[in-house]
């Protein structure tokens, strides 16, 4: 019984890590910053993931947890801090509404997720209610992030916490099958080309990677 509750305790412990580095993402204002909170928040992920699978006894979570280890906490921020440097592209993050309201919206969503989630889950175990509340909540507040940051760098950032949450609900409700990490590391190599490629376009079109002067050439701004 009391093995049980450490371990309730340290996967609920890892999994409110997770939420707090996505709202560590809210509020910073310098890219660098954004990208390191990134890199932590994929850190307690494959935490979470590997943990996981020790309690669940699922050593195909193990690869999930080395896979968000590799790839998002090391390869994608990483070539992201080189797009960066790269491009140039200004340091400070604009953003659509203040920190402060940023910050009470993101509150209120993971009180949406919480009303949300856990009477739908009534017949679960608690572990597995609370997680999937917490990784609602990440979702929530990575398509935040995309909705209130102007600049294209960070909404990649923000939909790969996104990602980051739906990855911590699959290894939170007994695992996932090996083949989604490996289309799930795919998926996020391939995204990573692509977004490369886009940002360079943009770039060298339009000299910034901010969508509000994007808007501007577009001709939605005057």
């Amino acid at each position: 019984m009391a093995n049980a509750q450490i371990s309730y305790d340290i996967a609920h412990l890892i999994g409110a890590t997770v939420l707090m580095a996505g709202f560590q993402l809210l509020y910073q204002r310098r890219l660098f910053a954004v990208l390191n909170t990134f890199a932590f928040q994929a850190l307690a992920l494959a935490a979470a993931a590997a943990w996981q699978a020790h309690i669940q006894h699922a050593p195909h979570l193990y690869v999930t947890a080395a896979i968000a280890l590799v790839f998002k906490a090391m390869i994608v921020p990483i070539a992201l801090h080189w797009l960066v440097e790269q491009l140039g592209i200004h340091r400070n993050v604009e953003t659509a509404m203040s920190i402060g309201w940023t910050m009470m919206a993101g509150v209120a969503l993971v009180a949406l997720s919480i009303l949300l989630v856990l009477p739908v889950t009534a017949n679960a175990t608690a572990l597995t209610r609370e997680s999937l509340a917490l990784a609602m909540s990440v979702v929530l507040l990575g398509l935040l992030m995309m909705i209130t940051r102007r600049n294209a760098v960070t909404q990649v950032v923000g939909f790969m916490a996104l990602e980051n949450g739906l990855i911590l609900a699959a290894v939170s409700a007994k695992g996932m099958p090996l083949v989604v990490e490996i289309s799930v590391a795919f998926s996020v190599l391939v995204a990573m080309t692509l977004f490369g490629i886009f940002f360079f376009r943009i770039r060298e079109r339009f000299d910034t990677l901010d969508l509000a002067d994007l808007e501007t050439h577009r001709g939605d701004r005057q």
